[in-house]
C-alpha cells in the first residue's frame, strides 16, 4: 500500500484510532465527558478527511476496498449519524448508572464496519465489515446491562449468527461456482453461472434481507428495537441500515443481478411484503418503539423501489430517502430517550408507551413539536424531508415503469398517515384529570442534546422546502461505475 492509499482510508482509520486512544484512556482514568470527547473528535477528524480521501480518488486500495465518491457519501452519513448518536448517548447515560465509557468505543468500532461494508469490493472485506457491526450491536444492545437489554442482545445475536452462517454459505456457493470473490469480476463469469451461483445468490439475499430486517426476516426488530436503548435503537435504525442498503447498492450494481427476471421478482415480492406488513402491523401497536420498528420494515420496502428502479435517477432517491430517513428517525428516538415515563425516576423506564405521550404538548411543548415534525416527515406530509424522499422514490419507480412497486409505495403509505397521526393526537390531548404537571417532565438535558434536536428539526424542515443543493450533491458524488 502506498501513501495515498492511506489518505484515502482516513475516514476509516481516525474512528479506529479514536477507539484505541479511549481504550487506553478507560484503562487509565475512567471519564464519562472525556470518552464522549474523544468519540466526537475522532468522528470530526474523520469527517474533516472525506474532502482529503476524495482528492485522490477513485482509488481501488487492494483488491478488498474501493474509495470513490460513492463509498465517501455513505461513510459521511454514518459518520453523522454516530457523531449525533454519541451526543444523545451521552445525555442518555447520564441517568443512567453503571459504567458508560464503553459504549463510545462499541459506537465507533460499530461505524468503522459500517464503513468498510459501503467500501466494499470484495467477499472478504464486504465479510470483515458485516461483522464488526454486528459484533458490536450485540453489546450496544445490551448495554446498560438490564433484564430487556440483555434479551433483545441475546435475541440479535442468535438470529444475526444464523442469518450470517446464510451469508456464508451463499458466498462459498457462488465462489465454488465462479472462483472468485471480487464483485467486478462476478460481473463477468456471472453470466455463465449455474444453479450453484443462483443458490448462493438466494443464500446472499437471505442474510442481507436480515440485516435490513426486510420481510419475511423481520421478527427479530420490534424486540430488539424495544429492548435496546433509545440511542442504541437509533443507532440501528440508521447506521447499520445505511452500511447494509450502501453494500446492497453497490454489490448488485457492480454485479449487474438486477437484469435477471427471477432476481428481479424476488426483490419485487419482498418490497410489497415489506411495505404492506410493516404498515399493517404498527396499527396494532401501543409501544411507540414496536411501531417506529415496524415502521422502519415499511420504510426500507420504500427504498427497495427505488433500488429496482437502477440507473442514476434510482442511486440518487435511495440515497436521498436514506438521508432523509436518518435525519428523521434519529430526531424520533431522540425525542423517545429524552423523556422518561410519567411518575418514573431519573434512570427509570423509557417513556415507550403510547399512553406516556399523552398530553405531553401541554407539557412540554418544544418536545412535542420535534416529535410531530419527524412523525410527519415519517408519513410522507408536504414541507418535510419525507415528503421529498417518498416523492423521488415514487418518481424512480414511475420512470422504470414499475407501476406494481409505484402503486403499492402510495396504498401502503396511506395505511401508515392512521398510526402516525394517532400518536400525534395523542401528544395533543389534553392531560388527564389528576395528572401531576411534572409527569413525563425530562430530567436535565444537556444543552448540547437540544441543540442536535434542534438540528435535527431545522434539517427535516430545509430538506423539505429547499432539496436542492444535497440532491445536487448527491448527483455530482454518488455514482456507480
Amino acid at each position: 500500500m502506498s501513501g495515498q492509499d492511506f489518505i484515502c482510508l482516513l475516514p476509516l482509520l481516525l474512528p479506529a484510532a479514536a477507539a484505541v486512544l479511549i481504550m487506553l484512556e478507560i484503562s487509565v482514568y475512567r471519564s464519562h465527558a472525556a470518552a464522549c470527547i474523544l468519540t466526537l473528535a475522532g468522528i470530526g477528524a474523520a469527517a474533516a478527511s472525506l474532502p482529503l480521501a476524495a482528492a485522490y480518488g477513485p482509488r481501488q486500495v487492494t483488491s478488498l476496498l474501493v474509495i470513490d465518491g460513492f463509498a465517501l457519501f455513505y461513510i459521511g452519513i454514518i459518520l453523522a449519524a454516530t457523531f449525533i448518536v454519541a451526543i444523545l448517548s451521552y445525555a442518555y447515560l447520564r441517568r443512567v448508572p453503571g459504567q458508560r465509557e464503553e459504549l463510545y468505543l462499541l459506537l465507533l468500532l460499530a461505524a468503522v464496519g459500517a464503513g468498510v461494508m459501503v467500501a466494499s469490493s470484495h467477499f472478504a472485506s464486504l465479510f470483515m465489515g458485516l461483522e464488526l457491526l454486528s459484533s458490536c450491536l450485540f453489546a450496544l444492545i445490551a448495554y446498560p446491562r438490564g433484564r430487556d437489554n440483555i434479551e433483545a442482545g441475546f435475541k440479535y445475536l442468535v438470529l444475526a449468527s444464523v442469518s450470517t452462517s446464510f451469508l456464508l454459505f451463499g458466498m462459498a456457493l457462488v465462489y465454488a461456482q465462479l472462483g472468485t470473490m471480487e464483485f467486478t469480476r462476478l460481473a463477468a463469469a456471472g453470466a455463465t453461472g449455474g444453479i450453484i451461483y443462483q443458490a448462493g445468490l438466494g443464500l446472499l439475499i437471505i442474510g442481507l434481507g436480515f440485516k435490513l430486517a426486510l420481510v419475511p426476516f423481520h421478527m427479530w426488530t420490534p424486540d430488539v428495537y424495544q429492548g435496546a436503548p433509545a440511542p442504541v435503537t437509533a443507532f440501528v435504525a440508521t447506521v447499520s441500515k445505511v452500511g447494509v442498503f450502501g453494500l446492497l447498492l453497490r454489490f448488485f450494481g457492480q454485479v449487474g443481478l438486477l437484469g435477471h427476471a427471477h432476481m428481479f421478482f424476488l426483490l419485487t415480492l419482498i418490497a410489497i411484503a415489506s411495505m404492506f406488513a410493516g404498515n399493517l402491523l404498527a396499527l396494532r401497536q401501543k409501544n411507540v418503539k414496536r411501531l417506529l420498528a415496524y415502521s422502519s420494515i415499511s420504510h426500507l420496502g420504500y427504498l427497495l423501489v427505488a433500488f429496482l428502479a437502477g440507473g442514476p435517477l434510482g442511486t440518487t432517491a435511495a440515497t436521498f430517502y436514506l438521508v432523509a430517513y436518518s435525519v428523521t428517525i434519529l430526531g424520533a428516538f431522540g425525542i423517545v430517550g429524552t423523556i422518561p415515563a410519567p411518575g418514573e425516576a431519573a434512570g427509570g423506564r423509557e417513556a415507550d408507551a403510547i399512553d406516556d405521550y399523552r398530553g405531553l404538548f401541554w407539557r412540554r411543548p418544544w418536545l412535542a413539536g420535534v416529535f410531530a415534525a419527524t412523525l410527519f416527515s415519517l408519513a410522507g406530509i408536504p414541507l418535510t424531508a419525507g415528503f421529498i424522499g417518498k416523492f423521488y422514490l415514487l418518481d424512480a419507480g414511475a420512470g422504470s415503469s414499475l407501476w406494481l412497486l409505484t402503486l403499492s409505495l402510495v396504498a401502503s403509505s396511506g395505511i401508515g398517515l392512521y398510526y402516525y397521526l394517532r400518536l400525534i393526537t395523542v401528544m395533543y390531548l389534553r392531560p388527564e384529570s389528576g395528572a401531576g404537571e411534572e409527569a413525563g417532565r425530562p430530567a436535565a438535558y444537556p444543552w448540547a442534546a437540544s441543540l442536535v434536536l434542534a438540528a435535527l428539526l431545522m434539517a427535516i424542515i430545509w430538506l423539505g422546502v429547499y432539496p436542492a443543493p444535497l440532491i445536487d450533491a448527491i448527483r455530482r458524488t454518488v455514482t456507480l461505475p
